[in-house]
């Protein structure tokens, strides 16, 4: 079960490796979460559900720096998923999560809190990936439409197009909701569900956000230790030239390492860090997630906050299975980020 008093341990681990969250949208998440858990919310294992039961997944889509600025009115959550039950002539019986950086960890509990439903333990990446499409759900063959979108200011969307046009397709109704909706989507029975998720990733995030608990708990598949060092440069790009639809622009991070060797890493970044270099030969790669931690506080450092002088450490947390196989080097490795092999 998880209750209001879970929620500083489970917002905690979720920041541990998550990039891109705002302060203000962070805080208003764990405010919501409080709010509507009057009562625990059941954490459930996927294979533990009734085969048949249908489990929708939740996530924010669009700017987190948005769900700060145009609040919601609360009742996103039960709009979207009645209106995708609507649309299938069937109940929703339990909610699962996209991923669970940040606010996606919050918002399928806040989802579960308000509709009355268990929250499934586990997600579809296990890791953060930027595109709806890029998810354990997409490998394993489920489709993430029929999507219902609601926005802040009651806007209610029901997308149905191919899979590799669901990014495409949402960028411009988020936009005109104010830059941020809530997405229900990936509509599929337990059963399957629990041949496709990434079992057991939330439990983690409640472990390893508690006090003393070391930071590799919350990377179930391992986390290495890449370098530590200064910022010396960041630059711009004009990008890799390859024909891949990203939220954000290419650019470069150069680390200079403190210790051991000295060498120069170098740190590709497209929405995220996907390629690491050091002194030319790729160390680290997508579909891996590569992190800059402050070595001052401990917390992520954004891509686009990153400036020369700051101290990071780098670590790289090993992605789950599904993603080291062709289909998933496919899907959310450098191609996938227009970076070329």
């Amino acid at each position: 079960m998880i209750g209001r008093e879970d929620l500083p341990v489970l917002a905690a681990g979720s920041r541990l490796f998550a990039t891109g969250a705002a302060e203000s949208s962070f805080q208003l998440a764990v405010d919501w979460a409080g709010a509507v858990l009057d009562t625990p919310v059941e954490l459930v294992a996927a294979g533990d559900l009734p085969p048949g039961t249908l489990c929708v997944a939740v996530s924010l889509v669009g700017s987190t720096t948005a769900l700060g600025e145009q609040l919601p009115e609360g009742q996103e959550p039960a709009r979207a998923v009645r209106a995708l039950e609507r649309r299938l002539g069937r109940r929703a019986g339990a909610v699962v999560a996209l991923n669970l950086a940040a606010e996606n960890a919050l918002l399928p509990l806040i989802a579960a809190a308000s509709l009355g439903l268990p929250l499934v333990d586990g997600d579809g990446s296990g890791r953060v990936f930027p595109l709806v499409e890029q998810t354990t759900y997409t490998l394993g063959g489920v489709s993430s439409t029929p999507l219902a979108l609601a926005g802040p200011s009651g806007e209610l969307v029901l997308l149905e197009t191919a899979p590799d046009r669901v990014e495409e397709t949402l960028r411009p109704v988020v936009l005109s909701f104010g830059g941020w909706g809530l997405a229900v989507c990936y509509p599929m029975e337990a059963a399957e569900l629990a041949r496709v998720l990434v079992p057991g990733t939330v439990s983690l995030l409640l472990e390893a956000g508690r006090p003393g608990a070391p930071r590799s708990v919350a990377a179930p598949y391992g986390v290495r230790r890449l370098c530590e060092g200064r910022i010396v440069a960041v630059e711009g790009s004009s990008g890799h030239g390859a024909d891949v639809t990203l939220p954000s622009a290419p650019s470069s991070i150069v680390v200079e390492e403190s210790e051991g060797l000295g060498r120069l890493v170098r740190l590709e970044a497209h929405n995220e860090i996907v390629l690491a270099l050091a002194d030319g030969a790729a160390v680290a790669m997508a579909p891996d997630q590569i992190c800059m931690i402050s070595s001052a506080d401990g917390v992520v450092v954004d891509v686009d906050k990153a400036s020369p002088g700051m101290r990071v450490e780098v670590l790289v947390l090993r992605a789950a299975p599904a993603w080291h196989t062709e289909q998933g080097s496919a899907l959310g490795g450098l191609r996938a980020f227009g970076v070329p092999l």
